[in-house]
């Protein structure tokens, strides 16, 4: 990852931001972008306290015009981009028959959206420099069906056929397109999904995978690693589940 210019969105926590810090820690020029400002120079701060270089900018995936202004930035000041961790995303449940267009709206935009938006401008920055490597962030619920989440499943769907169109238009043109697809992360977002630690509802979600605990957000950001790498120069097209075995049953 040495000198890689890798663009991160959602990275002021949970995966995005631990897997900010591993590329700082491989030697990566990183821009970690996301809406929290404090918290997204915080990531940057502890980035280049372990002596890699990061630089925050502030985007919403959901609106266009930041994004493309956050890809022109990431080539202004590091010169190109290689690698594009699109991982932002937000959570949402409830039964079918309680859906409301404007939730609908609001999660589509930043989960589907968001990545299709940034696919859009950052494939034309890694064609200028020479090709790179795209990873998205789906779900193991991206694959299966899982009752009372069902707009933020479809959601997870949608990336699944983003990530492999995106890998099929441009194979030939030195650009990787993959997914990871994780089950239940220690992170904020499955905190409001699940509760603390301790819960019924926490434990019942951990006894859920094979392995009878949820993972790290560190070992997801490994196999982001390993997909945005020269190991996987073989890889595209795929969706990668780092899910305890949960897709194994």
């Amino acid at each position: 990852m040495k000198n890689k210019i890798v663009l991160i969105t959602g990275a002021t926590s949970g995966i995005g931001k631990a897997t900010a810090i591993k590329f700082g820690e491989r030697g990566a020029k990183v821009v970690v972008s996301g809406r929290r400002e404090s918290e997204g120079q915080a990531v940057a701060e502890t980035i280049k306290a372990g002596g890699g270089e990061a630089t925050f900018v502030r985007a919403d995936v959901a609106n266009e015009e930041e994004v493309k202004a956050l890809v022109a930035k990431t080539v202004e000041v590091y010169g190109g981009l290689d690698i594009a961790f699109n991982n932002a995303g937000v959570e949402h449940t409830g039964p079918i028959t309680e859906a409301t267009r404007e939730d609908y709206q609001r999660i589509f935009d930043i989960n589907v959206w968001g990545v299709l938006g940034a696919m859009k401008h950052e494939i034309p920055a890694m064609l200028q420099h020479g090709g790179g490597s795209i990873v998205n962030t789906s779900s193991v619920v991206g694959h299966i069906g899982m009752a009372g989440a069902s707009i933020y499943i479809a959601t997870k769907h949608a990336v699944e056929g983003l990530t492999k169109t995106a890998a099929m238009e441009y194979a030939k043109e030195g650009i990787r397109v993959n997914a990871v697809a994780p089950a239940a992360i220690e992170t904020a977002m499955v905190d409001r999904f699940a509760g603390e630690e301790g819960t019924d509802e926490r434990t019942g979600l951990a006894a859920m995978h094979p392995v009878g605990r949820l993972g790290k957000a560190d070992e997801i950001a490994e196999a982001v690693l390993y997909l945005a790498s020269a190991a996987s120069s073989f890889v595209t097209g795929i969706s990668l589940n780092v899910d305890g075995g949960w897709l194994a049953q």
